[in-house]
């Protein structure tokens, strides 16, 4: 195993679950320069100015998150995925189609959260327009009308699509990178939303409930994260219908 001097290699060569995190890349930070002081206690130490994280550490926090995810699961709560960054916004948007779930992928509209009835009219529109174009109801307007709201759809549908399953405010927020979604965090901390995050050493844990630190600057550790957290979302299995009398 290659840097093992940079973290604990006795830890990680008896422990399967740390060896994969060390492989993904968990354990990068940013520079030195950068570290935001709440983040202080995550730390094992520097290479070359780079901080890396104590990935021990990093794992406990990702456990007490999956177990949060699994509650919600177990009662039936909608999670709101968010990740905007390059690095993060395919995964993101794959994660929340294999759970069925809202996501935000592309860019957090202020308000999503503390102006929710507004978001919802939008999205409503969006459903009515797409429904429309489905049942060839588009077809009787003008070529000019159509493809005016044929753009206007496509439009909506970059802002909007990732939220269409979104029918009230989320149970959670699972968020790749903090600093870099501040509003979400700040919105969800206003209407008492828990949210559950993989933050760098630029960002400050202090902010969100379930903090894991870790590398959320690539794709493998970003990856490792998501498979983690949708691997703990398992719906508690429905109770079977009662059967109906005379039967």
């Amino acid at each position: 195993m290659e840097n093992t001097d940079i973290i604990d290699a006795e830890k990680i060569a008896y422990n399967e679950g740390l060896k994969e995190m060390f492989k993904a890349g968990m354990h990068f930070g940013y520079s030195r320069r950068s570290k935001h002081p709440n983040v202080s206690d995550f730390i094992y130490g520097a290479r070359n100015n780079i901080e890396i994280f104590d990935i021990e550490k990093t794992s406990k926090s990702l456990s007490s998150a999956k177990e949060f995810i699994s509650r919600l699961a177990g009662e039936g709560k909608i999670v709101l995925l968010v990740g905007t960054k390059e690095e993060a916004r395919a995964l993101i948007e794959e994660t929340a189609e294999k759970l069925n779930m809202p996501y935000v992928s592309l860019r957090w509209l202020g308000g999503t959260i503390t102006n929710f009835k507004i978001i919802q009219g939008r999205i409503a529109t969006l459903d009515e327009l797409k429904a429309k174009k489905s049942s060839g109801d588009l077809d009787k307007y003008k070529k000019k009308e159509r493809v005016k709201m044929e753009r206007r759809m496509e439009k909506m549908d970059l802002m909007f699509g990732g939220l269409r399953k979104l029918k009230g405010l989320p149970g959670a927020l699972i968020v790749i990178d903090s600093k870099t979604e501040a509003i979400a965090v700040k919105e969800a901390a206003v209407a008492g939303i828990p949210v559950v995050a993989l933050l760098n050493s630029d960002c400050d844990p202090s902010l969100v409930q379930y903090p894991v630190p870790g590398n959320d600057a690539s794709r493998e550790s970003i990856s490792y994260f998501l498979k983690s957290i949708a691997e703990s979302y398992v719906p508690a299995p429905r109770s079977p219908a009662p059967p109906e009398e005379g039967n």
